[in-house]
């Protein structure tokens, strides 16, 4: 318990910081993470698909530099160094990261599949919700930071999230939710997640802004809804690779994948929503 309570506290203080300095400490933040889910979905992936693990290094160390470039790309187009603006050089890493990966899948003759289904899910999975992350802080609407607010608001209802699931089973979880996770509970999962939208609801209308309500409303319900989701997509794959925790990154609490799952998958849909509700209405 010391060693958990420990490590959730270095663990906060990272994640505040990153989150709140500046912007650069923000996109810092996700760099890290995204690296550190990316190494640990490829090691999952080298158990579950062995003709992977046997593949060309040289190949199979391109779609992670491949969604670095992406999430350069997804920084601001405002940003220039050296003469030239920042996502052009991420563009510019992601396409040619792109074509040797294709030259390097024609070269092999045994492993292209699970190459391609490893690059492929990796991308889509851990890349592009990073990614959108990083653009999503930058959405400004009417005024209002919308995608910063979002984002933030999407963050802490995460925690509240699995926080309230886990009181509510632990005080009247009979129901199993799912095969994939044991421990999830249905009156957990369902009590826990009205309480994070009420409870995050409520802080956003009298801390933030009353007239911000629909969003901290919606973005609580993606990360109850989505998030749950997320958890249970990468409880579904670590069973499948036959471990516990994704990583050990944090004594305790395991690894990225364990502790970023659920923010994976509900930050799309977050994006997805904001951009088109806030940049259309």
């Amino acid at each position: 318990m010391k060693t958990r309570a420990l490590t959730a506290l270095i663990f906060l203080a990272i994640m505040v910081s990153g989150l709140l300095i500046n912007q650069w400490t923000f996109y810092l933040l996700f760099f890290i993470i995204h690296w550190g889910c990316w190494t640990e979905f490829e090691k999952l992936m080298k158990i579950i698909y062995p003709a992977y693990a046997t593949a060309d290094p040289r190949t199979t160390s391109l779609p992670k530099l491949i969604g670095c470039g992406f999430l350069i790309y997804c920084l601001p187009h405002s940003i220039i160094i050296g003469g030239l603006e920042l996502y052009f050089i991420g563009l510019m890493i992601l396409l040619i990261g792109l074509v040797k990966f294709i030259f390097g899948v024609f070269r092999e003759k045994e492993n292209r599949r699970p190459l391609l289904f490893v690059a492929g899910g990796g991308l889509l999975y851990i890349s592009v919700s990073w990614g959108l992350m990083i653009h999503l802080r930058n959405v400004h609407f009417m005024g209002y930071p919308i995608g910063f607010i979002a984002a933030l608001t999407l963050v802490g209802a995460i925690w509240i999230n699995d926080t309230m699931q886990y009181l509510v089973g632990s005080l009247i979880g009979q129901t199993p939710f799912s095969q994939i996770s044991p421990n999830k509970t249905l009156e957990g999962t369902l009590g826990g997640s009205f309480l994070c939208i009420l409870v995050v609801s409520m802080m956003g209308y009298w801390w933030v802004d009353p007239a911000l309500l629909n969003l901290f409303i919606i973005v609580s319900l993606i990360a109850a809804v989505v998030g749950t989701a997320g958890d249970l997509l990468e409880s579904k794959i670590k069973r499948r690779a036959g471990v516990k925790d994704s990583g050990s990154i944090m004594p305790g609490h395991g690894g990225f994948l364990d502790r970023f799952d659920s923010l994976i998958l509900a930050t799309p849909i977050v994006w997805l929503v904001m951009v088109l509700w806030y940049l259309i209405d």
